[in-house]
């Protein structure tokens, strides 16, 4: 009954505590996710669409992209799609591979990777995206270096 009673007075509190001055109930203002912040889906794929177009002109990232056919290289834009879509808080379900297996035996080095950075860097800066959502883009792509780089 002690339990019941406290539990009653947690939630009236809580209740309570939603209500502004004026008597209207207030929810808490919640962030917007990076997804939204960033565009949604369609700002995705054009972020994609350049970052792949500059991986391909790349002399040192190009031997990942080259070679693909029409239909590979339109299953790697929809997977990075997804993937970004996903990653960062918006509705899409990415169902490509986790990024260990999808890049093993790419020989990707850390040279590599520093060039795939800037590239995604470029093409931040060319979409004239704010810092802040530059910086957790970086953020949350660097938590994957160790799944990509396979060479130090």
């Amino acid at each position: 009954m002690k339990k019941l009673i406290l539990v009653l007075v947690f939630v009236l509190a809580s209740a309570g505590a939603a209500f502004s001055q004026n008597g209207k109930m207030s929810m808490p203002m919640k962030e917007k996710s990076l997804y939204q912040r960033l565009g949604g889906y369609d700002a995705l794929a054009a972020v994609s669409d350049e970052f792949l177009d500059q991986l391909g002109k790349s002399k040192l990232l190009g031997r990942f992209v080259v070679g693909l056919n029409d239909n590979s290289k339109k299953k790697l834009r929809q997977h990075l799609v997804d993937f970004l879509c996903s990653a960062t808080g918006g509705p899409c379900l990415y169902l490509g591979q986790d990024m260990k297996t999808a890049h093993t035996g790419l020989g990707i080095t850390e040279a590599d990777w520093n060039a795939g950075v800037d590239a995604l860097v470029a093409t931040l800066d060319k979409f004239k995206v704010p810092k802040k959502e530059k910086d957790d883009v970086l953020g949350a792509i660097g938590g994957l270096k160790k799944d990509i780089v396979e060479k130090p």
